[in-house]
C-alpha cells in the first residue's frame, strides 16, 4: 500500500488539459486508491490535475497508459496520451514511434518538434441526438461525446457549465456520463470548442477526444471525403486533426495533433 508514503510525481499538461503523472513501469504505484488519485488531482487539498496518469509495463507494447480522471473513474484522455508519450520518452522510451496500449486498445504516436501526432482508434459510427436541438451529434473517440453547434461559444462560464449539466445529468446521458462540446465554426475546418467532462465534472481548457469528435462531426456535416485536416481552437491553445474519410460512416487514419508539456516535478507526501 502506498499510504504514509513520499512518492515522485511529473506535473504535465496539453494545450490547459494538466496530468499528474508516475512512473509504474516497475509496478509500484499499482495500489494506488482511488481516494488517493481524488486527493492528488483535487486543486485546493492535493497537487491539482484534470486526471492521473500512470505509465505501466505492457507485454508486446513500449507502455500503457493507465489514465483516470480526477474522480479516479477510468476513460481514455487524448490530451493525456500525448503528454504519456513525451513522459515516456523522459523515462527513456525514445523510439521514434511508439506503440502503447490504453483502456480503448492500441495507439501509436510521434514526435516532431515538440509536437505529439497521436493516432486515434476508427470511428464507424455518429448518432444525430435531437432531444436537445435538430443538430447534435454523439459518438465514442476513446471516450462519448455529445457535439453541439451554436454560434457563439463566448458565452459565460456559468451559462456553458449549466447548458452542459442539463445534458451531461438527463435522463439519457446520467448513468453512464457524456463530455458535452459546444462548437463554433468559422468555416468547414476551422473551429472553436469548449468542453465540460464527465469525471472532472467541470469545464476543461482543452479535450483531445471532444476536440477529436468535433472534427469528425464537421467532417461529415461539410459532406468531406478523403484525406482532411481540421483546426480546433480550444479555451487552452490549439489542435489538430487529420483524417481519411473512406466513407458515409468510416473515419480512419485519425491523428490528435498539438503540444504536450512538462510542467515541474515534485513529491507527494500522503
Amino acid at each position: 500500500m502506498l499510504s504514509k508514503m513520499i512518492f515522485s510525481f511529473t506535473k504535465y499538461q496539453g494545450t490547459g488539459n494538466d496530468f499528474v503523472m508516475l512512473d509504474n513501469l516497475s509496478g509500484v504505484y499499482n495500489e494506488l486508491t482511488d481516494e488517493q488519485i481524488q486527493q492528488i488531482c483535487d486543486r485546493r487539498f492535493g497537487v491539482g490535475a484534470d486526471g492521473l496518469i500512470k505509465i505501466n509495463a505492457k507485454e508486446g507494447y513500449d507502455f500503457e497508459v493507465d489514465y483516470y480522471n480526477s474522480d479516479a473513474s477510468k476513460s481514455f484522455c487524448g490530451n493525456g496520451a500525448r503528454c504519456a508519450v513525451n513522459f515516456a520518452h523522459e523515462l527513456g522510451i525514445t523510439k521514434d514511434e511508439v506503440f502503447f496500449w490504453a483502456i480503448d486498445g492500441e495507439h501509436s504516436a510521434t514526435k516532431e518538434n515538440g509536437i505529439v501526432h497521436l493516432k486515434m482508434n476508427p470511428v464507424e459510427e455518429i448518432k444525430l441526438d435531437t432531444d436537445f436541438s435538430a443538430s447534435d451529434f454523439v459518438l465514442n473517440t476513446g471516450s462519448p461525446h455529445f457535439i453541439h453547434f451554436t454560434e457563439n461559444v463566448n458565452i459565460d462560464k456559468a451559462e456553458f457549465i449549466s447548458q452542459s449539466i442539463e445534458i451531461r445529468y438527463s435522463e439519457k446521458y446520467s448513468k453512464d456520463g457524456i463530455n458535452v462540446n459546444f462548437i463554433q465554426l468559422e468555416n468547414d475546418s476551422k473551429a472553436k470548442i469548449r468542453t465540460y467532462e464527465r469525471g472532472v465534472e467541470d469545464e476543461t481548457l482543452s479535450c483531445g477526444t471532444g476536440v477529436t469528435a468535433a472534427a469528425i462531426v464537421m467532417c461529415k456535416k461539410a459532406a468531406l471525403f478523403g484525406l482532411q485536416k481540421f483546426e480546433l481552437q480550444v479555451m487552452g491553445g490549439n489542435l489538430s486533426v487529420s483524417m481519411n474519410r473512406i466513407s458515409e460512416s468510416v473515419f480512419e487514419d485519425i491523428y490528435l495533433i498539438g503540444p504536450a508539456q512538462h510542467v515541474f516535478k515534485g513529491e507527494w507526501n500522503d
